[in-house]
């Protein structure tokens, strides 16, 4: 495992981040156009196998993944309860009804939500946001400066997190922070908004200063290519959603969301 992981993650490190929102997406579109629980079964199964060749470590890929593995689950047990009210009743009570149809949609709903947000943040997890930010302003040709915008955002991201150690540590030290819990978060949440805010405006005027702003083409550092390796992942993609489509329309559970249920 760890030959493959260190080779798929350098493999992978190296696609296109364009390729990768492609397949995500590719795959995302076509599991949504029916409710049936056999297409998402495939391609679930289908995404744990190819998950092995993806070089994440499976520590982080357990901790990365734990809010799909959390909230597919409460989603299966919300529509189980108030889902589609069909065929034998197992248990009602008010507006809570336990059906063949609700648990069917349940079962359905929550294989989606695995086979859908699985492979998005194993994906998103080897995204480098300078890499994405080349790939969609040179291979998208985004407008640039809504590119390097969001990308400066995203970069600030990162330090909310050290600012609010920071300041509570500050507050602390003034012997503010020791009671009222609910008083202390929120004051400090208002300090960490009018610390972001001046940032932000500082960020904004240097980046103006520098000609982000321009109408003039841009220069990139680093070329943004797509190419062979790019188009097999966008295939593997689309292999994994055509299969799980054929499996689920020969086995007669396609239940395409437009027609007839």
């Amino acid at each position: 495992m760890s030959v493959l992981a260190v080779g798929g993650r350098a493999a992978i490190l190296r696609i296109n981040p364009v390729a990768k929102l492609a397949a995500a997406l590719l795959l995302a579109i076509v599991l949504v156009l029916s409710l049936d629980w056999v297409s998402a079964t495939v391609a679930l199964g289908l995404e744990l196998i190819l998950f092995v060749w993806a070089g994440v470590p499976w520590r982080q890929f357990w901790l990365r993944t734990l809010p799909v593995w959390v909230f597919a689950p409460l989603s299966g047990i919300t529509i189980a309860l108030y889902g589609q009210d069909e065929g034998t009743v197992y248990f009602s009570w008010l507006l809570v009804h336990v059906t063949d149809g609700s648990l069917a949609l349940a079962l359905a709903t929550m294989v989606r939500l695995l086979a859908i947000g699985l492979p998005s943040v194993v994906l998103f997890i080897t995204i480098d946001p300078t890499d994405l930010a080349d790939g969609l302003a040179q291979v998208l040709r985004l407008p640039a400066r809504f590119v390097l915008g969001a990308l400066a955002g995203l970069r600030l991201v990162g330090l909310f997190l050290q600012d609010w150690k920071s300041l509570e540590l500050a507050r602390r030290a003034r012997g503010v922070a020791d009671s009222g819990r609910m008083r202390r978060f929120a004051t400090q949440a208002f300090a960490l908004l009018v610390l972001s805010i001046r940032r932000g405006s500082k960020l904004a005027t240097a980046m103006e200063a520098r000609a982000f702003g321009g109408s003039t083409p841009r220069t990139w550092a680093r070329a943004s290519r797509f190419g062979g390796r790019e188009w097999l992942l966008i295939a593997i993609g689309a292999a994994v959603a055509g299969i799980a489509v054929a499996v689920s329309v020969a086995t007669g559970n396609w239940n395409f969301i437009v027609g007839p249920r």
